[in-house]
């Protein structure tokens, strides 16, 4: 029998440490004495939600190479659990680890629906797509609970203000009924992230992720509504999907998607002390060689860090994912692409009224 058998519905198997505390340093117990209020064990594989209190919730995105401006997240960790997510980092800043932490203790924004119209109610504030959401997904379990997405949604609406989606959860079509509306003002455009068209594969990588044939549903039901999806194809791991890339293709232009972008995974901080543990316990037949080949695409490194490469990688293998994709492109949506959003409107219903003309 396996005595450290792995941890059933998780992605990260461990959990790596916080390079913001010094080894000397000791966590106070404060974390332990709520978890047993609550009746949960800190080490427990349950989720835990803890509220913050941020003051504001719209972040300027300063990466040249992200592809948006402002982002916004309501939750901070993922309980999807992606192990490859470059999200994980940012748990160290609140406290936690990037491993098992960042899918077990989610952090949750409850006032970014009022700090969200008070950014959009500045005098100040010019138009320009927000994406929700630029480091955790938007339509985690947690939003069956808490429906911040949808609640934002409203605010978006409301004033007439252009949105974008990153998610890879069917949840979202909850809100179909506000999407719509968005739609018709050109004031949305969803992503909808799909990294392979295996079960197998999506279970491990994905393990608390909508199925991939929700996910084409997904893509195919908004498209058939009228708004806009573009699919992302990220990361592209050797080896592991990147052999999925003109299949991928074609089934998510078949489905109505009118474009798709990619990244080349790269495991910058502890993500790759995390991935390296997680490959060797889930494909150890083929874990060294899924690692050495990242580390082909990144110049030796399983990361970097540098702007213009870090997305799309560098070196043969890096270049054969580039060209696929390139060839995808040109074969399945050579006649197709995503509108520009609308930032004209939201001048016109400043402070939730329509000015007088």
């Amino acid at each position: 029998m396996n005595p450290n058998p792995p941890i059933k519905g998780r992605g990260a198997q461990l959990n790596t440490p916080n390079k913001f505390f010094e080894l000397s340093h000791e966590m106070r117990d404060d974390f332990l004495e709520y978890c047993a209020i609550e009746g949960e064990e800190a080490d427990s594989n349950k989720t835990l939600y803890l509220e913050v209190f941020p003051k504001t919730i719209v972040n300027k995105v300063e990466s040249p190479d992200v592809g948006m401006m402002y982002s916004m997240n309501m939750y901070q960790g993922c309980e999807h659990g992606c192990i490859y997510c470059y999200a994980r980092n940012t748990h160290e800043f609140w406290g936690y680890s990037a491993g098992l932490d960042f899918e077990r203790r989610i952090l949750v924004k409850k006032e970014a629906p009022k700090l969200l119209e008070g950014q959009l109610k500045k005098k100040s504030w010019q138009a320009y797509p927000i994406v929700m959401s630029g480091n955790t997904d938007c339509y985690q379990p947690a939003e069956k609970q808490f429906e911040l997405t949808r609640k934002c949604l409203e605010v978006f609406l409301k004033y007439k203000h252009p949105v974008g989606i990153i998610t890879k959860n069917a949840l979202i079509l909850r809100d179909l009924d506000i999407l719509k509306k968005l739609a018709e003002d050109n004031l949305i455009a969803v992503n909808v992230s799909i990294t392979s068209l295996s079960e197998d594969t999506r279970r491990v990588l994905e393990p608390r992720t909508a199925t991939i044939k929700k996910r084409l549903e997904t893509v195919e039901i908004l498209s058939k509504n009228g708004i806009p999806v573009n699919v992302m194809i990220a990361p592209i791991i050797p080896s592991i999907n990147s052999h999925e890339i003109l299949p991928l293709a074609k089934k998510v232009s078949d489905a109505g998607a009118l474009s798709i972008g990619h990244t080349v995974v790269r495991l910058n901080g502890a993500i790759g002390e995390i991935f390296a543990d997680w490959i060797k316990k889930t494909m150890p037949d083929r874990a060294d060689k899924v690692l050495s080949q990242i580390e082909n695409c990144h110049g030796g490194s399983l990361n970097d860090s540098k702007f213009g490469t870090r997305m799309r990688g560098e070196g043969e293998i890096a270049k054969q994912i580039n060209d696929l994709m390139k060839l995808a492109k040109k074969k399945y949506f050579k006649h197709k692409s995503m509108p520009q959003l609308n930032v004209q409107l939201h001048e016109q219903v400043k402070d939730g009224q329509l000015k007088l003309f």
